[in-house]
């Protein structure tokens, strides 16, 4: 039985990090991966011959968000994915939860605005359009964290504890429309928490941090309650293919083990980036008010000086 369309699943030998990381492309993931990339490039490339800069880190960020969808969805990672609960929870914390936050730190909404030509007065192009979309009530809903949450939350529980993920694991095209879930999820929980791109929803960042630690806890309890069940959970896993020589319920309790500790790495990975962002926009900040004051003589402390002599005066 061929479970994902480009790999005998079923006459996999025992699994090993090196059969893992063997190529075994996905043509959709391939696909949506290599054009990701060109269209990014071209976008680079566009502002480099106009004269302008682009930061390097964003690139490096883009590109390393883009090939960890590509090495799990194009590898035999892939393959064991549709037999292996252990190594499908990899696949699915990987891409809803590590290529979104590097996609995101690439910018590539802010990138594209910036490649794409104005098509003049009164007329709309794709650069107009984008912008409709930016600020569109759909996109403020599908940021909102009353919206983002529970969709991140759900994504864990209403699929992997109903009959809904075995019918998603039985083609490949629910298969595909999964993992696209996946990450689509990943880049609308982060966007507006880390984004480096403009976004409808954007708080302070004090409630950025509480934003991201609302969801998390919730996959810590999800992995828990896979690592305590005293039987498989999820139907497509119960019988792993004997050549696996694995045991479904030692698999689960690894598979749980890893969805508790991803609730940890990016959480950590947030953070950080949240607080790198956060020191660059006081330091901003703080060069703009200094450039004032140079501009204006520092009008606002001789403003303050006076107030200060007339409360003197007045004392006096």
């Amino acid at each position: 039985m061929d479970h994902s369309g480009h790999g005998m699943t079923m006459d996999l030998p025992p699994f090993t990090l090196g059969r893992g990381l063997a190529w075994s492309a996905d043509p959709f993931f391939l696909i949506a991966c290599l054009l990701g990339l060109a269209l990014y490039g071209w976008g680079v490339l566009r502002l480099t011959r106009r004269g302008d800069k682009w930061p390097v880190g964003r690139t490096v960020s883009f590109v390393a968000g883009v090939l960890s969808v590509g090495l799990m969805m194009c590898t035999k990672l892939n393959d064991y994915g549709m037999v292996m609960f252990s190594v499908h929870m990899v696949q699915h914390m990987i891409i809803s939860m590590v290529s979104p936050i590097l996609l995101l730190l690439g910018a590539p909404i802010t990138l594209t605005l910036r490649a794409l030509p104005t098509a003049g007065r009164g007329r709309k192009g794709p650069r107009e359009v984008l912008l409709m979309l930016l600020h569109s009530r759909y996109l403020r809903i599908i940021t909102h964290p009353a919206f983002t949450i529970p969709l991140f939350i759900a994504s864990l529980y209403a699929l992997y504890f109903t009959p809904l993920f075995d019918f998603l694991m039985g083609s490949q095209v629910g298969h595909i429309g999964m993992m696209v879930h996946f990450l689509a999820v990943g880049l609308v929980f982060f966007w507006p928490i880390m984004g480096v791109d403009p976004g409808p929803h954007r708080p302070g960042y004090v409630m950025r941090m509480l934003e991201l630690f609302a969801g998390m806890p919730f996959h810590a309890f999800f992995g828990i309650a896979l690592m305590m069940a005293s039987g498989p959970m999820v139907e497509t896993f119960e019988n792993p293919p004997a050549s696996l020589g694995i045991d479904a319920l030692s698999d689960q309790n690894a598979a749980g083990g890893i969805a508790w500790a991803f609730s940890e790495v990016p959480s950590v990975l947030v953070l950080l980036a949240l607080l790198f962002q956060w020191y660059a926009s006081e330091e901003r900040q703080a060069r703009r008010s200094d450039r004032a004051a140079d501009r204006d003589g520092d009008k606002e402390l001789e403003a303050y000086n006076a107030y200060l002599a007339s409360l003197n005066t007045r004392g006096g």
